[in-house]
């Protein structure tokens, strides 16, 4: 099973979702870009995930230019400006889903104020690809 996950700096949300996934099945063979992928990875993230004994600090933001001609069982998308300008793919796509989070790279203040709105998101994230998981892959 190919699944792509696609939000827009691919740093953050779609490299949680690419862990989850990993996590829950590792025989999954999972990708995860961004519309407009950014340099690293946020480190907000990689500390979220890390609190759940999930290591993503080797992950690496990719473009979704390098995913386009590829085939897919699923390409998802996490964020609203990801579904908006998904490209088109030249590689076979099953299906294209949407399970939309908010940002919480747009958090602002100290460690103590951010931190709480990546574990948020992250505990979203993991509820719904579990739900994902457990309604489409098992």
């Amino acid at each position: 099973m190919r699944i792509l996950i696609i939000c827009t700096g691919n740093t953050c949300r779609s490299q949680m979702a690419e862990g989850f996934l990993n996590f829950f099945d590792p025989m999954l063979q999972v990708y995860s870009s961004g519309t407009i992928a950014e340099g690293k990875m946020n480190p907000y993230a990689v500390k979220a995930m890390g609190e759940l004994g999930i290591d993503i600090s080797q992950q690496s933001p990719e473009s979704v230019e390098k995913y386009l001609d590829k085939s897919f069982d699923y390409v998802i998308t996490v964020c609203d400006g990801a579904k908006e300008i998904c490209p088109v793919f030249t590689g076979d796509v099953k299906h294209r889903v949407h399970i939309g989070f908010e940002d919480p790279a747009k958090a602002r203040g100290s460690v103590e104020e951010v931190l709480p709105v990546y574990r948020k998101v992250r505990d979203q994230i993991k509820k719904e690809f579990k739900e994902f998981y457990n309604d489409n892959l098992t």
